[in-house]
């Protein structure tokens, strides 16, 4: 049985939904390998325009699933080492999705499901969401989730959060900038609708490269070299069809041909 799918609607929207229920979406290998096929195939997708990271049932994740766990304290270090290749792999395609991406959070999202969310460029929560960073807990550490949530939350947060594994809400989360948004629970679909309503309105190739600027940017001194490349990128998208028909839509006061009639 599948326990991750996805559909992309009319508007180029991919939904990828961890679909486990029962287990309150926990992941295993096996739902990691079928959440990394469904990122690769989304980012190789010319026709989807956003995604979302969503999960059905009361809850987001409680992360790692308790019969992989089990099998997991019999394997050899070699063994270790290949699964968590292979949870590392999925994080960092997800990460590296060019289209933006939203997490769509309810209930609790513990453990590898943070990482998840960090991975996402945004995430909406319901208000009654919950939020741990639970590995240490049980001797372990969050390691392969740790430089997408130390990003998301700052090293102060994280020194914090990773050694206590104490649990927060929603609202502390959005404090943290974790949560892009925190609102009631009959709200999650409508706040994500407007993100996506937003997200659409722009150029498509604009938005994917703005998020690309985000990445080449970060960190980096303001030198000659950065000032360059941000001035080739300005001057790149200027003459790009996309960028001549945003500015021939805008002073001509018409929809650009991207948002259709």
């Amino acid at each position: 049985m599948d326990k991750v799918t996805s559909i992309t609607d009319s508007r180029g929207v991919a939904t990828v939904w961890l679909d486990n229920p029962t287990k309150h979406n926990a992941f295993d290998d096996r739902s990691i390998e079928q959440l990394n096929a469904a990122f690769t195939s989304i980012a190789a997708d010319t026709g989807v325009r956003v995604m979302v990271l969503a999960s059905r049932g009361k809850s987001f994740s409680a992360g790692a699933d308790l019969a992989w766990m089990a099998r997991m304290a019999d394997y050899s270090h070699a063994e270790n080492l290949r699964d968590a290749e292979a949870l590392a792999n999925m994080l960092a395609n997800l990460a590296q999705v060019p289209q933006p991406t939203i997490a769509r959070v309810q209930g609790a999202a513990y453990g590898g499901a943070v990482g998840l969310v960090s991975c996402c460029d945004m995430a909406v929560a319901a208000r009654s969401a919950s939020f741990c960073l639970s590995e240490v807990k049980i001797g372990l550490l969050p390691a392969t989730i740790g430089p997408y949530v130390v990003a998301a939350i700052g090293e102060r947060a994280a020194r914090r959060y990773f050694t206590t594994a104490e649990p927060f809400d929603a609202q502390r989360a959005a404090q943290l900038g974790l949560v892009s948004e925190v609102v009631d629970s009959d709200e999650l679909d409508r706040q994500v609708e407007a993100m996506i309503d937003a997200l659409l309105a722009n150029g498509p190739e604009a938005v994917m490269a703005a998020k690309q600027l985000v990445r080449d940017l970060s960190g980096r001194p303001i030198d000659s070299a950065l000032i360059a490349e941000t001035c080739t990128a300005i001057a790149d998208i200027r003459v790009s069809q996309q960028g001549r028909e945003g500015l021939a839509a805008f002073l001509e006061k018409r929809r650009p041909d991207w948002r259709g009639e």
